[in-house]
């Protein structure tokens, strides 16, 4: 009762809002009841629980780690709202995957509903990583639907394809891919990049083969079988032929590629808040024009991601092209990449001077000596639970538009 004394207290001297913050985690996250408590957002510590306790209304989204951003924006509508994932008669046919998936009671099922004033209940989105594209994707859909959905269902079409739906105040991306990054370009992500995420995390709980940690790729039928070990389930994915024979999966989506065909019709809406925060922990070689990791400010993990990015240019007819502006990074994504979309992309930036725009990407300060682990608060450096106050209470002081 207290928090929620606070929560419209604050609301009430700012002129600001109450509305709810998902927290949504990008490639490779796992769920709060994953990984044997360690946490994605907080690592040993739960920033959900402690802004919660702070007075803020927090939650945290769970959605397939290595899905595609269409595939994660259906499952996160279903994850906050409640109800069975739908990811569309047109798509899943396309695509060649079940059209439904997993049915949840929702985080917030009141999200989109008319309060007692005739306001809509919305919420604010804060997402790392490649949830960057993938709160971008839902927001698009939400505001505008697919026409694509609407002329093919032949069976009762999904609320999210309808569009028309202005439920989201604010999208915060932190890291995140909107261009996409050169690791995934250069590099076998799933096999050079996840699996040694898995195997640390695994390390780091002490579970070992124990460790809980679900892929959530129900709609192509790769279920962690009954007492398979996670070596087996981690093996089963990564041989799977999924990754030859489709799109739909995170790895085109993070490419640069991917990501700007995804920029040519996911666009910043007008009603709603965007903030970019971008992050690096690289430093420029004395004796080359690449960058290298920090090393003391860039977790060991990513060191050999990090040079890879640092070092990699390509300049290839038809497709985006890499020059050394590409290089500094945070050991998982390139710097330039992560204020917003560029690429093919029609989005507005602008530099952040105290006073948010509405409608354009608001790109915050850099966070320099910050890598991606320590963005979500993992890492070693990782930013504190301070940092996340500071922007719930900044998102709180949004004015309300409807």
């Amino acid at each position: 009762m207290d928090s929620v004394m606070q929560t419209n207290e604050r609301a009430m001297k700012s002129n600001g809002n109450t509305y709810p913050i998902v927290l949504v985690h990008g490639f490779m996250g796992w769920g709060r009841n994953e990984a044997l408590g360690i946490k994605y957002w907080g690592g040993l510590s739960d920033y959900e629980q402690e802004l919660s306790s702070c007075g803020y209304k927090v939650y945290t989204a769970t959605v397939g780690p290595v899905s595609s951003n269409w595939d994660r924006a259906c499952e996160l509508y279903a994850y906050i709202k409640g109800g069975t994932v739908d990811y569309g008669h047109a798509h899943s046919t396309q695509k060649g995957h079940s059209r439904y998936g997993r049915t949840y009671p929702g985080l917030y099922p009141e999200w989109g509903n008319l309060t007692a004033e005739g306001k809509i209940n919305k919420i604010h989105l804060v997402a790392h990583s490649m949830g960057g594209q993938t709160i971008r994707t839902l927001v698009q859909l939400l505001k505008e639907g697919s026409a694509e959905e609407r002329n093919a269902a032949s069976s009762q079409l999904s609320p999210l394809f309808e569009g028309s739906k202005s439920w989201v105040h604010s999208a915060t991306t932190i890291a995140s891919t909107h261009d996409g990054t050169t690791l995934a370009d250069g590099i076998n992500i799933f096999g050079d990049f996840a699996k040694n995420l898995v195997a640390s995390l695994a390390s780091f709980t002490g579970a070992g083969e124990k460790l809980i940690y679900d892929f959530k790729l129900d709609q192509w039928g790769l279920n962690r079988q009954t007492g398979e070990s996670l070596t087996d389930y981690t093996n089963r994915i990564f041989n799977s032929n999924i990754w030859n024979s489709t799109n739909d999966l995170a790895n085109w989506d993070l490419s640069t590629d991917g990501a700007r065909i995804l920029n040519q019709w996911v666009k910043a809406q007008s009603d709603v808040y965007y903030f970019s925060y971008s992050t690096c922990a690289t430093v420029p070689s004395i004796l080359t024009d690449n960058e290298l990791p920090h090393v003391i400010y860039m977790t060991p993990l990513l060191y050999p991601f990090g040079s890879f990015i640092g070092s990699y240019t390509r300049n290839e007819q038809g497709r985006v092209i890499i020059d050394d502006s590409w290089k500094p990074n945070d050991g998982v994504v390139n710097t330039i990449s992560q204020n917003g979309p560029k690429i093919w992309s029609s989005d507005k930036i602008v530099n952040y001077n105290g006073v948010p725009q509405i409608g354009k990407w608001n790109s915050m300060p850099l966070l320099d000596t910050i890598d991606h682990m320590d963005a979500c608060g993992i890492g070693s450096n990782a930013l504190p639970l301070s940092w996340y106050k500071s922007l719930a209470e900044k998102l709180s002081q949004l004015k309300v538009n409807n």
